[in-house]
């Protein structure tokens, strides 16, 4: 999506939902359109977010943002999501000191984790989902967990119209992502942890989602290109 075409939709965001009160809404446009979506949002209570950082503060990494890039006018981060671990070989490791790299400069890490179709038929999903948590949050304190925000998004889910059932994504994120967060920080930081599901949201589904207790907010993937579909969302969440 190139500037003006992200600035345009994010301004369309901007009109339609107006004041949406109790939601916090965030954008996370591609890098190159960061600022031109940052102008579209000056004024409002929509937040910006960015789909990636590299977890190096500075050095010669061409062509990677880094969280000092980022810091001061971004507020969120998406982290692992399942393409850049799918594609660019992202690995747990590299999404832990992503997730440092993101807290050390006060930006919100939303942490992405799920299984793919194969692991997913092989009812492995347990063991891949805990496994991403725990190595997420290794060597973080509970004042820093409080800070991040994970995303659970079942690879197989996404963008082919296939969610999850919300029964079945509420028991992932309870037993495969709040239990891990239990046991690494307490009962407290498990429960005050944002939890969202993403893959396949649509405006017909959200309130389905929502009314599940381990889930607090949903990752929005291609519905987010449409105003309209994204707004309907959002205003459904109320």
């Amino acid at each position: 999506m190139p500037p003006q075409e992200g600035a345009a939709l994010a301004r369309d965001i901007v009109d339609i939902l107006g004041d949406v009160p109790r939601v916090e809404t965030v954008l996370c446009p591609p890098a190159v359109t960061l600022m031109a979506v940052a102008d579209a949002l000056r004024g409002s209570e929509i937040q910006l977010g960015a789909q990636n950082i590299h977890w190096e503060n500075e050095g010669a990494y061409t062509g990677e943002l880094s969280a000092a890039m980022l810091a001061g006018w971004c507020s969120y981060v998406i982290i692992g999501h399942s393409e850049r671990r799918q594609y660019f070989g992202e690995n747990d490791e590299n999404v832990n000191r992503k997730v440092k790299a993101a807290l050390a400069h006060e930006l919100v890490p939303i942490i992405c984790v799920g299984e793919n179709l194969i692991e997913n038929e092989a009812d492995r999903t347990g063991e891949v989902v805990q496994r991403q948590v725990y190595a997420a949050y290794g060597g973080l304190s509970a004042d820093e967990a409080l800070r991040t925000v994970v995303a659970y998004e079942p690879v197989w889910a996404i963008g082919g119209g296939r969610a999850a059932t919300p029964g079945g994504a509420n028991s992932v994120c309870g037993a495969h992502v709040r239990a891990p967060l239990r046991e690494l920080f307490g009962r407290d930081v498990s429960e005050a942890v944002r939890v969202q599901y993403g893959g396949s949201v649509t405006p017909d589904n959200i309130a389905h989602f929502m009314a599940e207790p381990h889930i607090d907010g949903a990752l929005i993937g291609g519905a987010s290109l449409s105003s309209q579909s994204f707004c309907a969302i959002v205003r459904r969440v109320v």
